[in-house]
């Protein structure tokens, strides 16, 4: 059988050469399914887990067909959260180097004026949240004329965070002929609803199936606590495990808060990120995460959407979560990029 590469789906040089410098060698099977759809303009409607590869999976395609003498946007990405927002506007500038791809995030709790700024000088893809893509369509700072492609990612977490409102008001705005891609990690009705309005009749739907090849290599257990306070064990279990690079999750800021003051005085490198800190500081904590200042991070659900980094050996609920899909996109920070994890 022959091996698929980026090469024998048609990505030019250019692209091909970013993502051996990414090292991404071999497309992952979501994107083995989904670049030859995007790349023929198909809508495409996907499940897919988190940590397959989704994000290169639209990003190839996205750069490949970028013009870039064109000035205004040609694609619009909606995602959930300002972290991943930022993460992938990163990733798709890294895939579209070679080709100098101009890539502008927004998202709310940052300078509007700034992003105002960024939007009217030349801007192949646009990244943001909802709400503050909104505000700009509203404003006229966005111009959406070009607009050749929708990807909406993490759809199920808009929709529980109450975005989709937001997210059809954008569509009105967006020029009716164009590609629509879909990206979910569970797909309840409502974002089928979205897709029978939203898409083409005909459009694809991908299903990624969990496999031995996709399913990521993570060991699970649980620890019953009784009467020793919960800090103290947890300083043990990470005395004991001592791993490289973990993150810590709680349900509430205030315990976040309360975490991140106990471990930071008995001596652990540790920082938090929750949505009640600045935008500048959420950033220079994932900065120095990413690049391995902080071996320990402690934050809340908003963090376990948009941390992309590869090398986390350790998660950890100190609280479990609410939902089962919090539970899947918190385990699924570790055990990335074909590494094996514990949780």
């Amino acid at each position: 059988m022959k091996k698929i590469t980026f090469e024998s789906m048609g990505i030019s040089s250019e692209i091909t050469k970013a993502l051996d410098s990414l090292r991404y060698y071999q497309p992952t099977p979501v994107q083995q399914e989904i670049i030859p759809l995007a790349l023929n303009n198909e809508d495409i409607l996907t499940e897919s887990q988190t940590g397959s590869g989704k994000t290169a999976a639209y990003g190839i395609p996205l750069c490949e067909q970028v013009i870039w003498e064109e000035n205004k946007p040609q694609a619009l990405i909606l995602v959930p959260t300002r972290e991943l927002a930022m993460q992938i506007k990163e990733d798709i500038m890294n895939i579209g180097r070679f080709k100098r791809i101009k890539v502008t995030a927004a998202f709310g709790k940052s300078s509007f004026k700034t992003q105002k700024s960024e939007l009217k000088q030349k801007s192949h893809i646009v990244v943001g949240t909802p709400g503050r893509i909104l505000e700009h369509l509203q404003e006229g700072t966005l111009n959406v004329d070009e607009i050749k492609s929708l990807i909406l990612d993490e759809v199920d977490e808009m929709l529980s965070m109450g975005f989709i409102q937001q997210v059809e008001d954008i569509i009105d705005y967006l020029p009716k002929e164009r590609q629509t891609m879909l990206f979910s990690a569970i797909m309840p009705s409502e974002i089928e609803r979205l897709a029978f309005f939203y898409m083409k009749k005909d459009h694809k739907t991908i299903k990624m199936e969990k496999s031995e090849e996709n399913t990521p290599d993570i060991s699970q257990s649980y620890i019953r606590v009784q009467d020793l306070p919960k800090e103290k064990l947890l300083l043990a279990l990470l005395t004991i495990e001592n791993p490289d690079t973990c993150i810590i999750f709680c349900n509430t800021r205030e315990v976040v808060d309360k975490v991140d003051s106990y471990l930071a005085k008995a001596g652990i490198p540790i920082d938090k990120l929750h949505g009640g800190m600045d935008q500048d500081d959420r950033s220079d904590v994932m900065q120095e995460f990413r690049i391995g200042k902080l071996r320990y991070l402690v934050a809340t659900d908003v963090a376990s959407r948009g941390i992309d980094v590869d090398n986390v050996t350790h998660v950890i609920n100190y609280n479990v979560p609410f939902e089962n899909e919090s539970f899947t996109h918190r385990t699924g920070r570790t055990g990335r990029a074909g590494k094996t994890g514990v949780a």
